[in-house]
């Protein structure tokens, strides 16, 4: 149970970051032609994961806790693009290199076409604007 605490604790957080950062870009940056809030978040997120893999490999230094509160809550609310970015990352790394592109036009395509399906099905209940 304490797992589950440290989760919803850290993706409390996460999210919270998440928000302060894409809502800081916006603010800052006038007239983007980019999502630049999203790209840095998901960006800063990929660093973050490799960055704290890499001491967690070379120096073990997470209890299963703190990993939960880190690695799944805090950047799991932060962003799965993260996750995602590191996943991608041991697959090439143990030599998948047909798995991981593979895996990337799975995750990029059906991400797309799930979003346009949900919002075609939304259209049914509410049909008054159409895409």
């Amino acid at each position: 149970m304490i797992k589950v605490l440290m989760v919803g604790m850290g993706g409390f957080a996460g999210s919270i970051c998440r928000f302060m950062i894409y809502e800081g870009a916006r603010v800052f940056i006038k007239h983007q032609w980019l999502p630049l809030g999203t790209l840095a978040v998901n960006i800063l997120g990929c660093f973050l994961i490799g960055f704290l893999a890499g001491l967690s490999e070379a120096r073990n230094i997470f209890t299963p806790e703190i990993r939960a509160l880190v690695f799944i809550g805090f950047l799991g609310g932060f962003t799965t693009f993260s996750t995602f970015g590191f996943e991608l990352f041991s697959m090439l790394r143990s030599g998948q290199v047909t798995a991981t592109v593979i895996n990337i036009g799975l995750h990029l395509c059906m991400g797309i076409l799930a979003v346009w399906l949900g919002f075609s099905i939304s259209r049914i209940f509410y049909p008054h604007t159409g895409i």
